[in-house]
């Protein structure tokens, strides 16, 4: 399937562009790809027009050879939609991508229909996850990507899940080998500086969807959960790690499904 590549600055950004109708963007989380997103692209092409992009430093996209910001990777997807004439689109953000959707909304506000974090938090990292990020900087640094990949992977399935769904397993493994070692760095180092955006999320008027695994290592219901509000709906995936999309797929693919049929198309406000 062809891909298609938009320079922002010196930077190349790798993406897929799929059916048509109202524009919603996936982004992938950290060490992932587009293929992240391979079992709920075909349900949501049936009614829109669907974006899978590769962040900067990851999949087929560039790595930037200076430091970076999370507010950068929203920017690289703001350039995106620009140069496809698309005014508004709805964002789903898994893990990282979660918080590059929520710098979107703080900086492009008027460019957002509608908002999903999938196993993501508005909260910064703790201390202990900022001294996490620097340990797996320096092991990159040390022993490059493989190591690194190997330890956690694992981690962002259920422990059960990790056991018995060992092709996803692998799968996931395979897209990660394929980060650079500077993507990695450079986003493990954009995640730590990032700053609470609890704020951007109490203050959007939009549709926002924030989903969670009830067996989600790495972010647990109350961070996934942080704001409660009439436009905002959480939803639980049981028997689920940090990555529905492959370990409950069908789930997930239905409550994305609902939450964007309630999503007022720009073309018709």
């Amino acid at each position: 399937m062809e891909r298609f590549t938009h320079n922002v600055g010196e930077n190349m950004i790798s993406y897929m562009d799929q059916g048509v109708g109202h524009c919603v963007v996936l982004i992938h989380g950290f060490c992932g790809n587009h293929n992240y997103w391979k079992y709920i692209v075909p349900h949501l092409v049936k009614k829109n027009r669907v974006l899978t992009i590769d962040l900067r430093g990851h999949g087929d996209s560039s790595t930037p050879k200076n430091d970076y910001e999370i507010t950068d990777m929203a920017e690289d997807i703001a350039m995106v939609l620009n140069s496809l004439q698309i005014e508004r689109a709805t964002l789903i953000g898994h893990s990282l991508g979660g918080y590059v959707s929520l710098a979107f909304a703080e900086d492009y506000p008027e460019k957002l229909s509608g908002l999903s974090l999938v196993h993501s938090t508005a909260y910064p990292d703790s201390e202990e996850g900022k001294v996490g990020r620097d340990k797996g900087i320096k092991r990159i640094n040390e022993e490059g990507i493989f190591p690194f990949v190997n330890e956690l992977i694992p981690k962002l399935f259920s422990e059960k899940n990790a056991k018995e769904l060992t092709n996803q397993v692998d799968f996931v493994k395979g897209i990660g080998y394929k980060t650079s070692d500077f993507g990695a760095i450079g986003a493990l180092e954009a995640m730590k500086n990032r700053p609470d955006r609890n704020d951007i999320l109490k203050n959007l008027n939009i549709p926002v969807l924030l989903v969670a695994g009830r067996e989600d290592q790495l972010i647990p219901l109350d961070r996934a959960f942080s704001v409660e509000k009439s436009n905002i709906t959480h939803s639980v995936i049981e028997d689920c790690g940090h990555m529905s999309m492959l370990e409950q797929p069908d789930k997930l693919t239905e409550v994305l499904i609902t939450f964007l049929e309630n999503i007022v198309d720009s073309k018709r406000e």
